[in-house]
């Protein structure tokens, strides 16, 4: 860390207001991903998703801090932004379920 400081404290889910969450894969193996399969349902990966300052907020206090966007920035920056995460469409209709499958399709 900068300055001798302490790791950031790991913060809720929650902050990053996410639509999906996929447990099990290695951190940022999204980057790699063209199409999935969740459940039932395929979907095609349409870009990665910049992060806005939503995030620096905690979602119950209000109160607004650096993380997670500057750990983020160390190691996800490049063209002015800072990246986390990717954008799906799918590719039919259908319901997911909680523990549903993920297979990385292409």
């Amino acid at each position: 860390m900068e300055r001798q400081e302490d790791p950031p404290a790991p913060l809720d889910m929650a902050r990053f207001r996410p639509n999906l969450v996929i447990d099990g894969a290695p951190p940022y193996a999204e980057d790699d991903w063209r199409e999935i399969r969740i459940g039932p349902l395929a979907f095609r990966v349409s870009e990665r998703c910049d992060r806005c300052a939503v995030p620096t907020y905690d979602p119950v206090t209000l109160e607004k801090g650096k993380e997670p966007l500057r750990t983020l920035a160390r190691h996800r920056r490049w063209d002015g932004r800072t990246w986390f995460g990717i954008r799906l469409i799918p590719r039919g209709r259908g319901e997911l379920r909680l523990g549903d499958p993920v297979t990385v399709l292409a």
